[in-house]
This record gives C-alpha cells, structure tokens and sequence, in this order.
C-alpha cells in the first residue's frame, strides 16, 4: 500500500504541475490542454464504443505479438545458450538484426504481409524477441558450473540437465526479458498504427484525433490510455514476478 501511495502521489503532483503551468498560461492550452479537460475527454472516450474496440484492436496485437515472442525466443534462447558453437556461429547475424529499428521496417513489412493487424504483430514480434532471447542466453551462460558438475556427477543426462537444472536457472531471466519485451511490443504495436494507419487500433485514434482540427485532448487523451494499460501490464507482471520467483535472487523487475 506505501509503494501504491507514493505512485499515487507522484501521480497527483504532476497533474498539479501540469494543470498549473497550462491554467497559468505558461503553454498555451489549444497545444496542451490541461489535465482537467484530459481525464474528461478519457471518461467520455471509455463510454464510446468505438474507442473500446481500438483499445481491444491494440491490446490484441499485442497479446498476440507477445504470445508469438515468447514461443519463438526461449527455445532459440535454449539452444543458442546451450551450444557454444551455435551461438558463435550465429552471432554476427543477431548482432546486425538487434539494432534495427522495427518502425524502419514498417514499408518493407506492409510490401510483405500487407498493412492489416499482422504488420503491427510481425513489428511488434520483431522488437519484442530480443530483449527474452538474449536473457535466455546469458542466464544459461551464468549458471553455476558446482551445479552442472553435480548433475553430471549424478548421470544426469543432457536433456534431463536442461529442463531440471538450465531451465530453473534461467525462469527468472527469462521473466525479466518477458517484461522488458511487453513494454517494447506496446510501444510498436501503437507506433505501427499510427505511422502506417491502421484501420484501429489506440494509434489510428490519435493518428484521427491529430488530423483536420488537431483535437490536443483527444490526442493526449488517447495517450493517457496507452500509458494507462502500459502501466497496469507492467504492474501484473512485476507481481506476478514476485509471487512466482520469490525464492530468486534476481531482479525480476529489473527494466533494462
């Protein structure tokens, strides 16, 4: 309840410091409305169907794109990590993907899968994989060598190594990249909607909300809710970190 408190309080000082600042006339409030007229818009939004269902289009795409990241990156994680030779073979191409900006691809994604929901997942998929796929990895670099030695000294065998020493080992890291990722894919998910429109989504809202009359409290409205649902992700899954690891010295809420 303190740790909710003080996010709460920060929250509120903000707020005050914007609604200030805009009611002061230090901005001018057609470019940054205040707070009061934000939340309000937001409320009104809540209750339009329409908007629900772009909240639901994006938090879809990203489910999606997260459920597709995990099930790609752990066991190439898994493999990279437990073949020395593979990981080496394979490490100048994952070093030139890695830096590639996702939002860079967009034209090449919409030549490819056409600019439906599956361009903002395939962006969404590409940046979220890195973030699990090289903790994966470095979590089986750093398992204590005492702990491999024991099972082999035991007859443990190479599988049986992997899933009941590598793979407890690593569950913390591999949470810690999951976490990481759901942000990254959120992020893509709305920035694919709004540069490449999207027919919904949260960021084909915004892209709306900008053009014509340039509606600022809708627009900044609808980035509330984005930030809303990126807060509420990361808050279940730095609990659900807690509860499942709480045996683990690692920082399951760790953030880069």
């Amino acid at each position: 309840m303190t740790r909710i408190l003080r996010n709460l309080a920060g929250l509120v000082g903000f707020f005050l410091i914007w609604e200030g600042a805009a009611r002061a006339g230090l901005v001018q409030q057609q470019f940054l409305p205040p707070p009061s007229i934000v939340l309000a818009r937001v409320a009104e939004l809540l209750g339009q169907v329409s908007f629900v269902r772009d909240v639901i289009a994006s938090v879809l795409a990203w489910a999606i794109a997260m459920l597709i990241s995990v099930a790609v990156a752990i066991p190439a994680g898994l493999l990279l990590g437990s073949i020395p030779a593979l990981r080496a073979a394979t490490k100048a191409i994952v070093e030139f993907l890695r830096p590639i900006p996702s939002v860079a691809l967009i034209p090449l994604v919409i030549l490819v899968v056409g600019g439906g929901p599956e361009a903002k997942i395939t962006l969404a998929v590409y940046g979220a994989i890195w973030p699990i796929l090289f903790n994966t990895i470095y979590a089986l670099a750093e398992i204590d060598p005492v702990l491999v030695d024991t099972a082999r000294s035991c007859g443990t065998g190479r599988s049986r190594m992997l899933t009941s020493v590598a793979l407890p080992h690593a569950a913390p890291f591999v949470f810690t990249g999951i976490r990481m990722s759901a942000a990254i894919a959120l992020i893509l998910v709305i920035s694919t909607e709004y540069v490449a429109g999207a027919s919904r989504g949260i960021g084909n809202f915004i892209l709306e909300a900008s053009e014509g009359g340039g509606r600022m409290d809708l627009v900044l409205a609808g980035t509330v809710v984005a930030g809303v649902i990126g807060y509420l992700i990361n808050e279940g899954l730095e609990r659900a970190g807690r509860r499942l690891f709480a045996w683990s010295t690692v920082d399951v809420e760790a953030t880069t």
